[in-house]
């Protein structure tokens, strides 16, 4: 369509134009979606944080029932944290008898990890 407009154009074009005009247009949307991954970016913190004054505000509203939430919350840890002790011995079996399986798994978890944190903490490019 650039082309065409072009050829019947009746002014004198530069050899490059094309090649220019098709950079900028690329620029453009480059720039938009980097501005609404930016815009993504802010929402996902401006939620966090509203989640954190929401749970900051229901404990200061309702202090007794954030302290007994709070002890629950602590005595299911504790519990679980003790079965966790209690159940490496069983886990140290599990491991040996099907060490490959393990193996695929922690190369894949170990891949999830890398790629959160190339994203959390990955170079960011700045717009303008």
């Amino acid at each position: 369509m650039l082309g065409r407009a072009l050829r019947s154009s009746l002014q004198p074009v530069p050899a490059d134009f094309t090649q220019r005009m098709l950079k900028r247009i690329r620029q453009s949307e480059e720039q938009k979606i980097l501005a609404r991954i930016v815009l993504q970016e802010r929402l996902a913190l401006a939620g966090c944080i509203a989640l954190v004054a929401a749970v900051l505000a229901g404990g200061l509203a309702f202090p007794d029932a954030a302290a007994e939430l709070f002890q629950r919350a602590a005595g299911a840890f504790t519990q679980r944290g003790r079965a966790f002790i209690e159940g490496i011995p069983q886990t140290v079996g599990v491991v040996r008898e099907q060490w490959q399986f393990c193996l695929a798994m922690a190369a894949a978890s170990g891949f999830a990890v890398y790629s959160f944190a190339a994203l959390l903490l990955g170079d960011r490019p700045r717009t303008a």
